[in-house]
């Protein structure tokens, strides 16, 4: 008899498992009347199934970045991108996923947006997963940086819009940036200005109808059952716990994303 644990892992595995039979359902090639295999409009490129996670540290997570092939742990990093990855190779290999991390611990949206054509488009994603904005706030009270929420939108929707005329059926995942109340690293100056930052990041995520990952109200949650020390003791770098609650959450948005 499995323990309550137990159980809740083995049902978040099932379910990822049939998103990801229900995405490459959707993916493959079918054979038209005249014999010739026709590629489905969600796959119009063959080849590699690509997921590309990309972002700031939060993704980073100390990864290594000498090492560049696709599911290599290290390459992965240290957080949930490799989590999630972990769970969707290991429920369904058959899918034939190859998953890359290429997030840059300090980065903002227009750093994504200078490194862009090799760090994502080079690699033609089938699923895109982009989580940013933290720095984009934080460092105007920590770095010097003069950007404001209005040059934030600006910038993310030039780069998801980009990233949409080069990789027309690309599937896209946002992930709203968050700050975990009580961390180490907050002040009286992140509210509710950061609010804004996430708001406009919200806007962005619908109006290119990307799938939603709500971070901050899974961390708000969290703060019910432990500590911010537990979860993100900065508020900003979430602990293994805090990573195992976001891989969970980009498992719900693939999911989503898999039965659009």
């Amino acid at each position: 008899m499995p323990t309550p644990i137990d159980r809740r892992r083995f049902l978040s595995l099932s379910a990822a498992s049939v998103g990801l039979a229900a995405y490459a359902a959707a993916s493959e090639p079918t054979e038209a009347a005249d014999g010739k295999v026709m590629p489905q409009a969600a796959r119009a490129r063959a080849g590699a199934r690509v997921i590309l996670f990309q972002g700031d540290s939060v993704t980073d997570v100390r990864r290594d970045r000498e090492r560049a092939e696709p599911n290599d742990p290290q390459a992965l990093g240290g957080g949930y991108p490799a989590l999630a990855a972990a769970e969707l190779l290991s429920g369904a290999p058959e899918a034939g996923w190859r998953c890359y991390n290429r997030g840059v611990s300090g980065h903002k949206v227009f750093q994504l947006l200078e490194r862009w054509q090799a760090d994502c488009l080079d690699l033609e994603p089938e699923v895109l997963s982009i989580l940013i904005g933290v720095n984009d706030f934080w460092h105007t009270l920590s770095s010097g940086y003069e950007g404001t929420v209005e040059v934030y939108e600006r910038d993310y929707r030039a780069l998801v819009a980009r990233t949409r005329e080069a990789l027309p059926d690309v599937g896209i995942i946002i992930g709203e940036p968050f700050a975990v109340t009580g961390g180490s690293a907050l002040g009286e100056a992140w509210y509710p200005a950061f609010a804004d930052y996430q708001a406009a990041t919200r806007r962005v995520a619908d109006d290119h109808g990307a799938a939603w990952v709500p971070y901050q109200s899974i961390f708000d949650e969290a703060l019910t059952r432990a500590s911010v020390d537990y979860w993100c003791a900065d508020g900003v770098h979430p602990s293994l716990a805090g990573h195992a609650l976001m891989a969970e959450a980009w498992l719900d948005a693939f999911r989503t994303l898999a039965s659009a």
